[in-house]
């Protein structure tokens, strides 16, 4: 079963000698189908997270450029840093093992998001209860107030 932070779909089939050509994209297409500017497809691609061909002056993304735009897009949704992201789709496209290594830091990565999301959480618990001792002393002292006066 495919993993969706791994999954490369096939190419699509075609009049090629090969008979396998990959569908490519624009810049344009990419960005109207993950719903981003082309300014962020240009930021990922400076910070080396795709690699388009180039005609001319003209970027052509191809499959795998796409995947790993979703891939990425999918990370920063998660609270991975653009390090932990190069990391992980570096692992995979290392091979022969990189499915295997990718899989194993993704778990890492996985564990240390999830801790250091329950630490944020028990940090928004103690802020929580700190506004409401505030607010009540507060409340408080307005009706001293406004009882003596």
């Amino acid at each position: 079963m495919p993993n969706r932070f791994t999954a490369n779909p096939p190419p699509e089939l075609s009049n090629s000698p090969q008979g396998w050509q990959q569908r490519t994209y624009s810049i344009s297409e990419l960005a109207r189908l993950f719903e981003v500017t082309p300014r962020t497809i240009r930021f990922y691609e400076q910070e080396g997270l795709l690699a388009p061909q180039r005609r001319g002056q003209t970027r052509v993304y191809t499959d795998k450029d796409r995947v790993r735009l979703k891939l990425t897009l999918r990370g920063k949704r998660l609270g991975f840093t653009l390090a932990e992201i190069r990391e992980v789709v570096e692992l995979y496209d290392a091979m022969p093992d990189g499915n295997l290594r990718q899989l194993n830091r993704m778990l890492e990565i996985l564990a240390e998001k999830r801790q250091e999301l329950r630490r944020r959480l028990e940090d928004i618990r103690l802020m929580q209860s700190e506004l409401d001792d505030v607010e009540e002393r507060c409340r408080e002292v307005l009706e001293n107030l406004k009882a003596t006066s």
